[in-house]
């Protein structure tokens, strides 16, 4: 980007924080959809952690219950096998795939109007990437 217009900064900008947002909301549904195997760490790990991920915060719109799981970093026995099973059982997993798909797609929308080059075609390969990870 050295000696970019602002323009081109701009749209930099917008592919990375796209593409950020769309490989979180991916990672945080794969925690809950992908076997340990796959993923190289144990299902829930983010739970584990204390960690709210989106899929969570989007299953305390039907199940509230959540939130003081979440306050308390699911912390108490059983914490984390209630908030894995509400979120199987809520919308919150389709609502994080909706999203991470959402900004992949612009982030390949916003790679597209950069000019034909490798480099464009590795910021097209990079959010493909993202988008199939979901698969």
């Amino acid at each position: 980007l050295s000696g970019a217009d602002e323009q081109m900064a701009e749209l930099s900008f917008q592919y990375g924080r796209n593409l950020g947002l769309a490989f979180q909301f991916v990672d945080d549904l794969l925690d809950f959809v992908s076997s340990s195997e796959a993923m190289g760490k144990p299902a829930a790990a983010d739970l584990k952690l204390g960690l709210a991920t989106a899929p969570v915060l989007f299953a305390c719109e039907k199940f509230p219950e959540l939130n003081p799981m979440i306050l308390r970093r699911f912390r108490e026995p059983g914490d984390v096998e209630r908030a894995y099973e509400l979120v199987h059982q809520s919308q919150g997993l389709e609502q994080t795939r909706f999203l991470a798909r959402k900004h992949c797609i612009e982030a390949l929308r916003l790679a597209s109007q950069i000019s034909e080059s490798p480099y464009q075609k590795g910021l097209i390969v990079v959010g493909d990437f993202v988008l199939n990870r979901m698969k």
